[in-house]
């Protein structure tokens, strides 16, 4: 059971390593425990936005006179969308299949355990062993939702991400911890679907990674929206004991109990590197992290780890991008590291939040002389057509040189537009070079080329 590459884990890391490195000639094995996709098809980002869709369309149907239409005994069936979402992952699930046959990959299915010698044991649900070697083993294991000690999950009244796709009824009361995407996203579901949501950050602010003003602006989306907002706070402790959940949150102004069915623990992600052989084959590891070189070798030769495992944005398309580069770099083409600094990050509730680069703080604080660009989509025409002018685009730029620093956006479908500013930034487009490229109107895109011109001062619409 030799191979030349095994790859341990089949989310959007390990499967797509494994289609390049068949791609790339090599004889490709992948070690799965439970679904094809990992977390993030079958758990995490597919299902997920497939739960908001069904959120978009519920609130479309909510405000249809708003479009000159009538509907009546508007309605939602919790238990229908929840079963859209679980049918949307099991057919992308069953897409990986087809690719794993399409590309000649083996699937082992069982827990993999590396060993010395570059090997790994696979036990299957029935407890049997079997060993398999390669001339390269990859980690891909990912990440599970992180427990805090103030805040055990029991999978019933304190649940993570995964209980929170499938729960059999809605709860009328919910409590979300974190907002980070996970948090927010959930939370913004279950406020849609008719849920009373408190949210509660410890930072100052939600969405605390993105720049300032999107944060505020996505505050006040939430608020209105009827979403309890709760920053600079703590939960302490928990109370499962009764019918529903007490939960104990330190504020500013003291401690305050809040009552719900359910609260969602969406603080984080925990590396899955416990009990996959790391000590026994000596990797080294440091804070949760497996340390790998700019090409996802770890201080063991022949041994390499991509994704949630690796210091790094935990996203998946950076988990893609990390086991691409690394397999190109073993097959010996000529391959660029990965700049961290050029990632898009994207958040799905509404509004959507995209972004990329640094925040105007980060600029500054960088010694950066900056031109800053805002354009709001309430002037923007398609942007009004919609029903959607909540949000804007921002944009700021080095004064010296006209590098495009940073580019942040909130407002709908702004997910879709962040690739401009990604592949501007990798081609080291200038300002006025995105300034005088034309963007076609009305287009939500155009609100980009608007808040350069804003930079410039000389924007046209404001």
């Amino acid at each position: 059971m030799k191979y030349d590459i095994i790859i341990i884990g089949s989310g959007p890391g390990g499967y797509v390593t494994a289609i390049r490195s068949s791609q790339l000639g090599f004889k490709v094995a992948v070690v799965e425990k439970e679904n094809l996709g990992g977390i993030c098809l079958n758990w995490g980002c597919i299902p997920t936005k497939a739960l908001l869709k069904s959120a978009q369309v519920y609130d479309y149907l909510k405000h249809v006179d708003e479009y000159g239409l009538k509907a009546e005994a508007i309605d939602k069936d919790f238990e229908a969308v929840v079963k859209r979402s679980r049918n949307v992952a099991e057919g992308m699930s069953k897409g990986v299949q087809f690719l794993m046959k399409k590309n000649k990959i083996d699937v082992i299915d069982g827990f993999g355990k590396i060993k010395p010698g570059k090997k790994v044991d696979v036990t299957d649900a029935d407890g049997n062993v079997t060993e398999y070697s390669a001339d390269h083993i990859i980690i891909a294991t990912g990440a599970r939702s992180r427990e805090l000690p103030s805040l055990p999950q029991d999978g019933k009244k304190v649940i993570g991400y995964r209980e929170a796709m499938t729960l059999p009824e809605q709860p009328k009361k919910m409590i979300v911890v974190g907002s980070g995407a996970i948090g927010v996203e959930f939370a913004h579901f279950y406020n849609s679907m008719g849920t009373e949501v408190t949210i509660v950050e410890f930072l100052s602010n939600l969405v605390p990674l993105e720049d300032v003003d999107v944060s505020k602006q996505f505050e006040r989306s939430f608020k209105k929206s009827g979403i309890k907002v709760m920053t600079s706070s703590s939960v302490e402790s928990v109370d499962t004991s009764g019918e529903g959940v007490k939960a104990v949150v330190k504020t500013k102004k003291g401690e305050e109990i809040l009552e719900a069915d359910i609260v969602l623990s969406a603080v984080g992600i925990k590396s899955n590197i416990e009990n996959i052989g790391l000590e026994d084959v000596g990797i080294v590891t440091d804070r949760d992290k497996i340390l790998v070189n700019d090409f996802y070798q770890t201080n063991i030769p022949g041994y390499y780890a991509i994704g949630d495992v690796v210091p790094g944005p935990a996203l998946a398309h950076v988990a893609s991008a990390e086991g691409i580069t690394c397999v190109e770099k073993i097959a010996g083409l000529h391959t660029d590291k990965i700049d961290y600094g050029n990632i898009p990050g994207c958040t799905y509730a509404t509004p959507e939040i995209a972004s990329v680069g640094l925040t105007e703080a980060k600029a500054k604080e960088e010694g950066y002389e900056i031109k800053v660009g805002k354009f709001p989509f309430s002037a923007s025409g398609k942007a009004k057509a919609a029903g959607t002018p909540d949000g804007f685009v921002k944009v700021i730029f080095d004064a010296k040189y006209g590098e495009w620093l940073g580019c942040h956006m909130i407002g709908a479908g702004v997910t879709d537009m962040i690739a401009e500013a990604v592949v501007a930034r990798k081609l080291e487009t200038t300002g006025h070079e995105v300034l005088k490229a034309i963007h076609p109107h009305p287009t939500m895109s155009e609100a980009v080329m608007e808040a350069v011109a804003d930079a410039y001062g000389e924007v046209i619409h404001l």
